[in-house]
């Protein structure tokens, strides 16, 4: 027996039995083949490949070739400015904002009035003492009236004849208001005012301004170039000067008045008065006290027409 036999194994050893050898080169056995699961519908938008399938890659930015320049950083106005602006403004805040600007509008005002009754603090000393002796000539006035009118309310309730002191008292205020009239001269202490106006700036309105401050003053009769001035007499402007209750005059203007020269005066001086006002014109103003003034320009006594006395 060979060595190249092998023996015969035993059955039941479960070993299979060596294929004869050849001179042919043994091919190696071909490797049996799963079945291929079955394939899904492909979509057409999808084409199959046999590559696996990677990711989108999402789209990478051209890399600048030069840096940004850094931005500046805010300030802290900056900052403030952007917090405050655009205002966020609730309905509360709009209403305080409300009062406060009405409460504001309100001590404005005030404030203003209160400026405006004290347009005298920029004056000078002299024209304040001046003023000041105005007032109290007026008050004197009036206190003076006063008295004069309880003194006669006494003489009467105290006089023996009631009735000849009556008439007597009846008779001097006829006096009175016939100077106040215009149908009785007076004669008295007062002022001559000269204007002259070689321009002819000086307008009827620039009159009666003048008239109107002497009256303030305590002027009782008044004549402007022989016509008698009274309550009813008013000015108008006519071609080359001024008529007075429809009697044109002309330049130079000139003004007797009967009044106490103390008063009168510096009623026309005061800053800003009759005369600065006249001398702005390019007018002359002279002003000259007299311990006699004569106003012997008379109206006639115009009867009413509809008043009637109610004691009759």
């Amino acid at each position: 027996m060979s060595t190249n036999d092998n023996p015969e194994e035993p059955e039941g050893t479960g070993r299979p039995p060596e294929s004869p050898k050849s001179s042919e080169p043994e091919k190696s056995p071909e490797p049996q083949k799963s079945p291929e699961p079955p394939q899904l519908p492909q979509s057409p938008q999808q084409p199959r490949s046999s590559e696996p399938v990677q990711p989108p890659r999402a789209p990478e930015s051209p890399e600048p070739s030069e840096e940004a320049p850094a931005q500046p950083e805010e300030t802290g106005r900056q900052r403030l400015a952007a917090g405050l602006w655009p205002p966020r403004v609730s309905r509360a805040q709009l209403i305080v904002a409300l009062l406060l600007f009405v409460l504001g509008l309100g001590l404005a005002i005030q404030v203003r009035s209160n400026s405006d009754s004290s347009a005298l603090r920029g004056a000078r000393q002299e024209d304040l003492v001046r003023i000041l002796d105005e007032l109290d000539g007026r008050t004197k006035r009036l206190e003076d009236e006063k008295q004069r009118l309880e003194d006669q309310r006494k003489e009467l309730e105290s006089s023996s004849d009631q009735a000849e002191e009556a008439r007597r008292q009846t008779v001097e205020k006829e006096r009175q208001l016939g100077i106040l009239a215009g149908t009785v001269a007076a004669q008295g202490p007062g002022i001559t005012l000269k204007i002259t106006d070689p321009t002819g700036q000086v307008q009827s309105d620039q009159l009666l301004d003048t008239l109107q401050e002497l009256r303030a003053a305590g002027a009782e009769a008044i004549q402007i170039n022989g016509v008698r001035i009274v309550a009813s007499s008013y000015f108008s402007d006519e071609d080359g000067g001024v008529a007075i209750d429809g009697k044109k005059i002309t330049q130079p203007y000139e003004f007797k008045v009967i009044g106490k020269p103390q008063d009168l005066e510096p009623a026309l001086n005061i800053p800003g008065g009759v005369v600065q006002t006249l001398e702005k014109e390019q007018a002359t103003v002279a002003v000259t006290r007299s311990a006699k003034i004569v106003v012997d320009a008379l109206r006639a006594a115009k009867q009413p027409d509809y008043a009637r006395s109610s004691s009759s």
